[in-house]
């Protein structure tokens, strides 16, 4: 089948479609934006243009102010401020509403007026951290040049290859970098060290990698003190405010396992001597739904607030002894309405979720290797597992037995 789709190599966003091909159809869609409906471009006719640089099916985002022309072809020159649709779009993807698609074209871009001297700063496609660059670049004339990190940030791009040696040297042939520069340099942020080979990258592409500063903040700083890093730019942090910013998506993850957890809890609490209790089913579902809850809220929003003061150095140990709190307080709260069984079963379960729960974080903080990671989940998961289970039928064991 013919395409009617342009390619994407332009900082554009599709207005029906972009140039993936899905397996099910042979049409080429993709969403990168919020809104976008799922209908393949060629029953569709394309909307007129907004501006003179849009190509028919596409439209600019909002940060291309215009285009540039460099020895390699034409490069978008993008603006170093967040609009009302940048920061809309960050509180959504902060609530992870759209988080997987929220990208940007992979590419070069160019912020104020750069020429061949200009810095070239390499980052993820991932629009949170393109913006987060764009935005500390003003008052610089610099050359951004964008992975295809699948809408993955640096730092666990990194982890799962996305931002590798090979994606940075292919993203600078692809772009003809040699034609538009005349100096031979990348500057890489520190976290994406994990994925990169400095020399590799050299031997491939002939560019040679510096590694800039941590957060994008410190990048003016970094340029002013001649590509040298000080400390504080070397410097992971996970501070509270940093630890707050992951509990919105957190929670949104929980959504659809909700949908199948709190039906089978009221159903699990209906099972007893006469085999099914309606009344049982509501007056012992809501407490084990309550648990439940306080476990979803222990696990991922006062693990991470509380995470300086909770004991252990492995997340699952700090979910488990918060969700044991928890547990106790549920059993206080329930006291003379519950038996010793039922506050056992609920204190279990709490735990044992609030514990998986709390793991979410480990690949967001400076405390963790990704091989420690790795040994905590093995060890911890089967626990886990056992600590649900045995829940389960206590739970389930104290309904036959009349509580």
């Amino acid at each position: 089948m013919t395409s009617c789709c342009p390619e994407e190599k332009d900082p554009v966003t599709p207005s029906k479609c972009s140039c993936r091909e899905t397996p099910s159809t042979g049409l080429k869609s993709d969403f990168p934006m919020f809104g976008q409906d799922a209908e393949p471009c060629c029953d569709s006719q394309a909307p007129e243009p907004g501006s003179p640089y849009e190509k028919p099916g596409y439209r600019l985002w909002g940060f291309v102010a215009d285009f540039m022309q460099t020895p390699a072809g034409e490069v978008p020159r993008v603006l170093s401020w967040l609009d009302r649709d940048d920061r809309i779009g960050t509180v959504l993807a902060r609530l992870g509403i759209g988080r997987d698609s929220y990208r940007v074209a992979p590419g070069l871009y160019g912020v104020g007026s750069p020429d061949d001297g200009s810095p070239v700063m390499v980052t993820a496609n991932y629009k949170l951290t393109f913006d987060s660059l764009r935005s500390s670049l003003t008052g610089i004339d610099a050359w951004i040049l964008v992975l295809d990190t699948k809408s993955i940030n640096v730092w666990c791009a990194a982890g799962k290859g996305t931002f590798s040696t090979g994606e940075v040297a292919e993203r600078v042939k692809s772009v003809a970098l040699e034609k538009v520069v005349s100096h031979r340099r990348l500057i890489l942020p520190q976290l994406s060290a994990t994925g990169i080979s400095a020399r590799q990258v050299k031997r491939l592409c002939g560019f040679e990698v510096v590694w800039g500063p941590v957060h994008a903040r410190h990048i003016k700083a970094f340029l002013d003190g001649g590509m040298q890093a000080t400390p504080i730019m070397r410097k992971v942090t996970f501070t509270l405010r940093e630890r707050v910013e992951l509990i919105p998506v957190e929670l949104n993850h929980m959504g659809k396992p909700s949908l199948y957890v709190i039906p089978a809890l009221f159903l699990l609490s209906g099972l007893g001597q006469g085999f099914f209790s309606v009344s049982a089913a509501v007056s012992r579902g809501l407490s084990a739904v309550l648990a439940y809850l306080l476990a979803v809220i222990t696990g991922t929003i006062l693990v991470p607030i509380l995470l300086s003061w909770l004991p252990g150095r492995a997340f699952a140990i700090k979910g488990a002894v918060i969700g044991a709190a928890a547990g106790a307080l549920l059993s206080a709260t329930f006291s003379g309405r519950l038996a010793l069984s039922e506050m056992v079963a609920l204190t279990l379960f709490i735990m044992a979720i609030s514990s998986y729960l709390a793991m979410n974080f480990t690949g967001s903080t400076p405390f963790t290797s990704p091989t420690g990671v790795e040994k905590e989940m093995r060890r911890a998961i089967p626990a886990q597992a056992a600590g649900a289970l045995a829940a389960v039928i206590i739970w389930v064991g104290a309904g036959f037995m009349g509580g």
